[in-house]
This record gives structure tokens, C-alpha cells and sequence, in this order.
């Protein structure tokens, strides 16, 4: 997986994911939707086969969106780290 970030600005940030489909940009998105202080997250691919998702994220003045993307990641750390421990314990 690469980053490259397009724009980064006090309250937009845009960046492609390259190698990704729309499996993490899709979950990325619906976290940031849930962080205080996003006002815009969505994601678009040009081409079905051979683009890569790029992110948009805008924010208000309360939170930077470097800030409101870690603390998305993050959060889809722990879910997936809950979610592997409960089915490490449901294959038992």
C-alpha cells in the first residue's frame, strides 16, 4: 500500500491509496464520519480497474484531518483486534 497525499490544508485533505480497493477506504470513511468535527468524508475511484480511492476529508475548525484520520485508523485497529479475538474464541 502506498500514500500519496494530493492537498493538505488546515481543514481538507486529500490522498490516493494506491494498491487498495474499496474495502478500506469504504470503512475509513464511515469511521471518520463518526469523529466530531468532520464535516465531509468520501472517497471516489476514477477507473473500476486501474484506479486507486482517493479520500476527502474536511473538517471544521475543532479537528485537523491528519488528526481525525489517526484517530479513525485507530478505531478500525480496535474493531478489527475485537473482532479477531472473538472469533479466535468462536473457532475453538
Amino acid at each position: 500500500m502506498e500514500i500519496n497525499i494530493i492537498e493538505d490544508k488546515k481543514n481538507k485533505m486529500v490522498f490516493e491509496i494506491k494498491g487498495e480497493d474499496h474495502t478500506l477506504p469504504n470503512a475509513l470513511t464511515k469511521e471518520l464520519w463518526g469523529i466530531n468535527g468532520v464535516k465531509v468524508a468520501a472517497y471516489g475511484i476514477d477507473h473500476p480497474l486501474m484506479g486507486s480511492p482517493k479520500l476527502v476529508i474536511e473538517t471544521d475548525s475543532s479537528v485537523e484531518p491528519r488528526k481525525a484520520l489517526k484517530s479513525a485508523v485507530s478505531s478500525l485497529q480496535k474493531k478489527n483486534a475485537d473482532l479477531l479475538e472473538k472469533f479466535k474464541k468462536a473457532a475453538k
